[in-house]
């Protein structure tokens, strides 16, 4: 069921909203729109779900990641990445390491094609081939239109637009996260807010990051609301002695929180009042205690409740998710039934030692993603909570001798008990070459060197996530803009992964 009444969201009331709200983006934007926030408390929903962004910073190869397995697949790629047949060598991965980790999906790839997760992602392989609950979306990546190669070299951008800025980080990470290059304000994750803040008791606890700021939060309306992987971010001078002195900290406290004469004064303080409460708030969501102090199931989520979320064999991010559990866990507290994560790992910009420090990254990822899911089921949630990657782009299938640089489409994976994962392998597999000679039909080729035109767009990925979420289908269009360009047989705007 749909938790939002179309009838209530059309472009219309979205607008009449907005422009209730007017002043908070002229005069005095954060405190006015966080104190709008605060005052939202509709609830309607009668279930909980949740959406987790896990962001790869610096551009995942693709390659390595979900591995061509299939014999003339795999030595096509063997070779172009610098290895030796079967061996592997180079940058390519041998094929023994990874038959582990094969994925049996039920309906098979057209002409035999096989894939394999990168072979430290056992966690993952395992829930794939066991339970189903990974889905592989092949060659993903931002586009404005669906777009073959000889329309990329071509000239008319008119009705075959690029998307800004290729292979950019900041631009391709703000334009996975918003459609938009660097400089974007509003993001795909925050105009999911918008929609679902009035469904929250407190519409702040709508969008959190557990990863600093990132763009994918910004909504029109909503806010990220930003925490560590120890809990909320106090306010030092409200939550602490200043220079040793309880006095200084007594004095501090009247100060900021008190009731002023002038207006601007008045709302800074009524806002600093909001997040003392808010930190109360989140604390005593993320501090509720497991039994004997372990997690829902003893030894199965890599981090320790009772010292705060301490990474578990340097794993940041199951740090991150690990707070991301203890909010879901404690989500009556925070009055929440939609919310939207955003949690984040860096190092993936391996133009150099990609054979050397990728295994680590890949394994921290699969780890945590996976712990993360089996705790959900055992809160109950299995089915209402949906975790997927996100990168700044693929990279070039060709070596650069030592590692891979700067692409475009990628592969991605998304987790959680309403996926259909088993199913199949989603989207169209790219032929394995940096010649383009094209064997399917559909092809959208590359740019060079192996780097993917997408197959699938970031708006149909996010697009099928956002429609699980609940956002009608009238209303896709107002968080995606580029969506519409888009559902045809072979680029649905339901790409098929969710239940």
């Amino acid at each position: 069921m749909h938790f939002i009444d179309p009838q209530g969201h059309t472009r219309r009331a979205f607008l009449r909203r907005s422009g209730q709200l007017a002043m908070a983006g002229t005069a005095l934007p954060f405190a006015l729109n966080l104190a709008a926030m605060g005052e939202a408390a509709a609830q309607s929903a009668t279930d909980y779900k949740a959406l987790v962004c896990v962001f790869l910073y610096g551009g995942n190869d693709y390659a390595n990641t979900v591995v061509t397995y299939d014999d003339p697949s795999y030595l096509a790629y063997s070779q172009i990445r610098g290895g030796n047949g079967l061996a592997g060598g180079g940058v390519a991965i041998p094929k023994a390491a990874l038959t582990p980790t094969l994925l049996s999906p039920t309906t098979a790839l057209p002409d035999g094609r096989q894939y394999a997760l990168h072979p430290a992602m056992t966690q993952l392989a395992n829930l794939y081939n066991t339970d189903g609950k990974v889905a592989v979306q092949l060659n993903v990546g931002p586009l404005v239109v669906p777009l073959t190669r000889a329309q990329y070299q071509g000239s008319d951008r008119r009705n075959y637009p690029v998307p800004p800025k290729l292979f950019s980080h900041n631009d391709q990470q703000s334009t996975w996260q918003s459609s938009s290059p660097e400089g974007s304000t509003v993001g795909w994750g925050g105009n999911l807010g918008d929609l679902a803040m009035t469904q929250n008791g407190n519409s702040l606890f709508t969008c959190m990051s557990v990863s600093g700021n990132a763009v994918f939060l910004s909504g029109d309306n909503a806010l990220q609301y930003q925490v560590s992987t120890n809990g909320a971010i106090p306010i030092n001078s409200v939550k602490s002695n200043v220079y040793g002195s309880s006095s200084v900290k007594a004095a501090m406290t009247q100060l900021v929180q008190q009731t002023r004469g002038h207006t601007l004064e008045n709302e800074y303080n009524r806002i600093t009042v909001r997040a003392v409460q808010a930190e109360g708030q989140v604390n005593s969501a993320s501090g509720i205690a497991y039994p004997n102090g372990e997690p829902g199931v003893a030894g199965t989520f890599p981090y320790n409740v009772t010292t705060g979320g301490v990474p578990y064999n340097g794993n940041g991010l199951a740090s991150q998710l690990a707070m991301v559990a203890r909010l879901i866990r404690g989500r009556s507290t925070l009055g929440a039934k939609r919310q939207v994560f955003f949690v984040s790992m860096g190092g993936f910009d391996l133009h150099d030692n990609l054979i050397a420090n990728q295994p680590g990254l890949m394994a921290r990822l699969s780890d945590a993603m996976a712990a993360f899911h089996k705790e959900m089921v055992a809160l109950g949630l299995g089915n209402n909570v949906t975790s997927f990657t996100a990168s700044d782009f693929g990279r070039t299938l060709a070596s650069n001798g030592d590692g891979s640089d700067h692409g475009w489409g990628g592969h991605h994976l998304v987790v959680g008990g309403a996926v259909k994962g088993k199913d199949k392998l989603y989207g169209k597999a790219p032929v394995v070459s940096i010649n383009n000679d094209s064997k399917l039909a559909g092809y959208e080729g590359h740019v060079g060197q192996g780097r993917l035109i997408p197959g699938t767009s970031v708006d149909q990925y996010a697009g099928t996530l956002a429609k699980w979420f609940g956002v009608p289908a009238a209303d896709l269009g107002s968080i995606l803009p580029n969506l519409k360009n888009f559902g045809s047989a072979d680029y649905p705007t339901d790409l098929g992964f969710m239940a």
